[in-house]
């Protein structure tokens, strides 16, 4: 397995841009870039994917709400919790 090919740790999940290409999403899920590509062409990736003409993307919401990742001192995943 390759540096690439590692799932993120949870640093790197945190700095994500709001929206991310298909390739860095399967690598925070541990998806096979292969794999990734046909579950999302087939509509059965485990997150909402957007296609953009030939293009997919994946928001960082709807990453981070799968994996359970919220951000650290909020235990509800918002930056106003009060």
């Amino acid at each position: 397995m390759t540096q690439t090919d590692q799932e993120m740790t949870h640093e790197e999940l945190m700095t994500l841009p709001v929206v991310v290409p298909l390739e860095t999403a399967n690598r925070a899920l541990g998806i096979g870039r292969t794999r990734g590509y046909d579950m999302a062409k087939r509509e059965a990736y485990p997150v909402r994917v957007l296609r953009h003409g030939r293009r997919y993307t994946v928001s960082r919401y709807d990453l981070h709400r799968h994996l359970g990742v919220v951000r650290e001192g909020d235990a509800h995943g918002r930056a106003d919790a009060a």
